[in-house]
């Protein structure tokens, strides 16, 4: 059995306890003459997963409807019959909602089952994609409920996204995912289920989608792929409710980040494929580079090296046109010397040493935030160390393993552990002073 996360998350907006709803339950039994006599433990037993009989589940509708003043669903309460279509409100945006908040409440909460689940691959895993892609829009995403959005609740959900956004890279997404969840959870699910016309509505779920794509980002950083997956596709959705073809293209590029990390290089290369269609005009240059770098790491995996090569001089000619304090604020992380680096990237895969070492240099040679010069190091380091230039390669590691001091991230890890092994196969004296260091920053636990 799985936990009923839908029913716990729209029991806590409510605020009924679980002794309430198995009294209202009760009484709502009684008035179709049930003789009900549930307490607090049988509503324990269906948060846990276990099903109630007869007709109990559209009593829960029924009393959780009054209390919120609108239409209750047994898809909304995670009690819709297996194997038989959703209702229509469970397909819709509201629905939508409800089942991305309660996700939230059991990241918080750390649920194992979400905490630990899979990432989805095949079909479950392009279709937000496709569902991003094709029609139907959202006519219209207006809502009534009890408080009201502003334009002042908006903007503090952008400040959010900033601040997240900087925590994530100086320290990491360990350590920042548990704030940005808390603050999904306290301020922006009561604003999504709050009273707002179109227009602020569609702002509203364009600041949302920014959000939730950083929580996916420290979800990613922190090995939950499964869970980092389900906020991607949140965002994705929430995106689309917005109108913004631009912040799914986004949505859609940490996908394709997923997708190489994962080794599904075809499903990367059709992924960014679709980014770049369906956005279009609405694909700004730092994104457009970004997405054809992704998609030439992917085509050298695949050893298609004219694919490649054709995206890398793709990359590099939108990434000339980058103009700053013209490109949205999440795009920001295309810093000069990010193309650099992944075309570095590509072209190790290729065999391609000298020219991978000259992007490499370039990207350590360019400024960056904390988390991005790590990366840069770790490929500098890694391109020195196959060319056989031992020395250059432990200074460059040496500053790599300095520069991630402080931040907690399993994706660095991953960097400072390839580097180990490249370090101690070289076998110098040097190299294996190198290793020692970065040995000490891997034996701190996270």
């Amino acid at each position: 059995m799985q936990p009923n996360t839908l029913l716990d998350a729209i029991l806590d907006e409510a605020g009924i306890s679980h002794a309430g709803l198995a009294a209202h339950v009760n009484q709502a039994g009684r008035r179709r003459g049930l003789a009900l006599r549930y307490e607090h433990t049988a509503v324990a037993r269906w948060l846990k997963g276990q099903r109630p009989r007869g007709q109990v589940p559209d009593l829960i509708c029924e009393v959780l409807a009054g209390r919120l003043r609108r239409p209750v669903t047994l898809d909304d309460i995670g009690l819709g019959v297996p194997g038989e279509p959703a209702t229509t409100h469970a397909g819709s945006l509201s629905g939508f909602v409800e089942r991305a908040t309660a996700l939230w409440r059991s990241d918080e909460q750390q649920r194992p089952h979400v905490l630990g689940a899979p990432a989805v691959t095949g079909t479950p895993a392009v279709m937000p994609v496709w569902e991003w892609e094709n029609p139907p829009e959202d006519v219209d995403v207006s809502r009534g409920g009890q408080l009201r959005v502003t334009e002042a609740d908006i903007g503090t959900l952008r400040a959010a996204r900033a601040h997240y956004e900087q925590m994530y890279r100086k320290t990491g997404g360990v350590a920042t995912r548990t704030r940005i969840v808390g603050f999904l959870n306290a301020e922006a699910a009561p604003l999504l289920r709050g009273s707002y016309p179109d227009d602020t509505g569609r702002q509203l779920h364009r600041a949302t989608g920014g959000l939730v794509a950083i929580a996916g980002i420290c979800a990613y950083d922190s090995d939950a792929h499964g869970l980092a997956q389900r906020y991607f596709h949140q965002a994705l959705r929430l995106a689309k409710a917005s109108g913004d073809r631009g912040l799914g293209a986004y949505v859609i590029a940490l996908l394709v980040n997923q997708s190489l990390f994962m080794r599904e290089y075809r499903q990367a290369v059709a992924f960014a494929e679709a980014a770049l269609r369906t956005a279009g005009r609405h694909i700004t240059p730092a994104l457009a580079s970004d997405l054809y770098a992704m998609q030439a790491k992917a085509y050298a995996h695949l050893g298609d090296g004219g694919g490649a090569l054709s995206c890398i001089r793709r990359a590099e000619s939108a990434a000339g046109r980058i103009r700053p304090g013209t490109e949205p604020d999440e795009t920001g992380y295309v810093q000069p010397g990010l193309v650099n680096v992944q075309v570095a990237e590509a072209l190790l895969s290729l065999g391609e040493l000298s020219a991978a070492r000259e992007h490499a240099a370039a990207a350590v040679d360019t400024p960056a935030h904390d988390r991005g010069r790590v990366h840069r190091l770790a490929m500098l380091s890694t391109i020195e160390l196959r060319q056989g230039n031992a020395d250059k390669a432990v200074a460059t590691a040496v500053q790599m393993a300095e520069q991630a001091r402080g931040m907690e991230s399993q994706r660095l890890r991953d960097r400072l552990r390839a580097v180990r092994e490249y370090l101690v196969r070289c076998g110098s004296a040097g190299t294996a002073d190198a290793a020692e260091l970065i040995d000490g920053a891997l034996r701190v636990p996270l």
